[in-house]
C-alpha cells in the first residue's frame, strides 16, 4: 500500500539537465526525511543527496555538489532532485527514501521506505 515510485529517468548528453521526482502513495510523508540514493553498475549503493523532515536543511554529495539540487513539495507527497550538468559518471539507478522524523541521513538503513529506481544514463 505504501509507494515511493520514481520517475524522470532517462538519457541524456554529458553537460545536460533532468528532473527526478518521487511521488509517494499510502500516506503522508511530510513528517519524513527524503533521500535519493544512485547505484552504478558493478558499486554499491551511494549517497546522493537528502533533506530532513521540516526542509530546514539540506546534503549533498561532494560528487554532485554545485550541480544537483533537491526539494519537496509536502502538499504534493513529492520529492525532487533537479540534475544539472550531468557527467557520464553520474550513470546510474536512482532510488528515493524515507526516514520517519529523520534529519537526512547518509546511511542507507537509516530509511525505511524505498522506491523501484529509475535508470539515468548519460553519454559522452
Amino acid at each position: 500500500q505504501v509507494q515511493l515510485v520514481e520517475s524522470g529517468g532517462g538519457l541524456v548528453q554529458a553537460g545536460g539537465s533532468l528532473r527526478l521526482s518521487c511521488a509517494a502513495s499510502g500516506r503522508a510523508f511530510g513528517n519524513y526525511a527524503r533521500g535519493w540514493f544512485r547505484q552504478a553498475p558493478g558499486k554499491e549503493r551511494e549517497f546522493v543527496s537528502a533533506i530532513n523532515w521540516s526542509a530546514s536543511s539540506t546534503s549533498y554529495a561532494d560528487s554532485v555538489k554545485g550541480r544537483f539540487t533537491i526539494s519537496r513539495n509536502n502538499a504534493k507527497n513529492t520529492v525532487y532532485l533537479q540534475m544539472n550538468s550531468l557527467k557520464p559518471e553520474d550513470t546510474a539507478v536512482y532510488y528515493c527514501a524515507a526516514d520517519y522524523y529523520g534529519l537526512g541521513s547518509e546511511r542507507t538503513n537509516d530509511y525505511e521506505y524505498w522506491g523501484q529506481g529509475t535508470q539515468v544514463t548519460v553519454s559522452s
